[in-house]
């Protein structure tokens, strides 16, 4: 006959079960805890972090603040907003800056991980990922944190995750920058060239007398009605001779003097962006504030043993008393 134990988990019922099973209750506990202990100390292997804390800078035309004028308009030193930040974590969690890092540090052998294993670079994603997190502050900042088993290592790699974030960055807008500078210079160069077509054709038409359209021909008519009126011959002919050119290149003169002031304010326009697209080209600025470097951790941060030892405890004392009570149960039903 078994022994009929009825309690619920509101009363004193609960104290008398356990102290009634107490001794598996403290044998499965005590076991859970030497278990966590020797985990703990001795199976984990400790981990080191090293953090670095980043502000974006500004996405503004680098080339247009630095060739700017008004030096108070400048966003060029001021901080990102929220778009920056989003950005910087998509470049950072990015593979171009991930393949860096396994590449300089060779994380498949740091991390034990087998290249012919079914899944190596799945694994070694995963324990990048693990070891390296990127997370938004609410000062709109971002905090690099690296765990490795060497400090050393940790602070390296997030050092070096700033460095390649520049580079990469730096690396995707001067592909573009690059192909804005041929567009600008072809039109630029060519501009200048026609330029210099339309000034030797103001030159030429120079040379035979035409320097200035209207003032002349105003002039030249004046002179020539006091001719006709005096009866001067050999005035009169030399100032149709005048006229007649005035005449036949006048309106060639006007146009091309004309398109020629056009044309030079468009040179204006165009070297400025010109001159815009090759600092771009050429420029490698960072692209972010560091407001601390990461440096060698001499304390490690993981595993937290006590919090191990205790969590692992309290579960197991919590399950071996389930445990035991659903035993009881299903005895008592038998």
């Amino acid at each position: 006959m078994s022994e009929n134990v009825n309690f619920n988990f509101d009363s004193p019922d609960l104290l008398t079960f356990m102290f009634k099973r107490r001794k598996p209750i403290i044998v499965l506990t005590a076991i859970a805890f030497f278990i966590s202990v020797i985990t703990a100390f001795f199976i984990i292997t400790p981990k080191f972090k090293s953090t670095v804390i980043i502000f974006p800078t500004s996405s503004s035309s680098v080339s247009h603040e630095l060739l700017t004028n008004n030096l108070y308009e400048k966003k060029i030193l001021k901080f990102g907003e929220e778009e920056e930040v989003e950005q910087l974590l998509q470049i950072l969690s990015s593979g171009d800056i991930r393949n860096k890092i396994i590449n300089k540090y060779n994380l498949f052998k740091h991390y034990n991980i087998d290249k012919n294993s079914r899944y190596p670079n799945t694994n070694l994603r995963n324990k990048y990922i693990n070891n390296v997190k990127f997370t938004k502050t609410k000062y709109l900042s971002i905090k690099i944190e690296v765990l490795d088993e060497e400090p050393q290592m940790a602070a390296d790699i997030a050092n070096d995750i700033v460095i390649y974030l520049d580079t990469i960055i730096n690396k995707m807008q001067k592909e573009r920058a690059v192909q804005a500078l041929r567009i600008v210079e072809k039109e630029y160069l060519f501009l200048k060239e026609h330029i210099k077509l339309l000034q030797d054709s103001i030159l030429q038409i120079r040379r035979l007398g035409v320097f200035d359209y209207e003032s002349q021909s105003e002039v030249f008519n004046d002179a020539y009605a006091t001719a006709l009126a005096t009866g001067k011959i050999n005035g009169i002919k030399k100032l149709e001779e005048k006229l007649s050119i005035l005449a036949e290149h006048g309106g060639a003169y006007t146009s091309i003097r004309d398109l020629l002031e056009f044309e030079l304010k468009k040179l204006s326009i165009l070297e400025s962006k010109y001159q815009e697209a090759k600092v771009d080209s050429e420029l490698d600025l960072p692209h972010k504030f560091v407001v601390n470097h990461a440096e060698k951790s001499e304390r490690k941060a993981y595993p937290i043993r006590w919090i191990i030892i205790t969590i692992s405890t309290i579960l197991t004392f919590i399950f071996s008393l389930l445990l035991l009570i659903i035993f009881d149960i299903i005895k008592k039903k038998t």
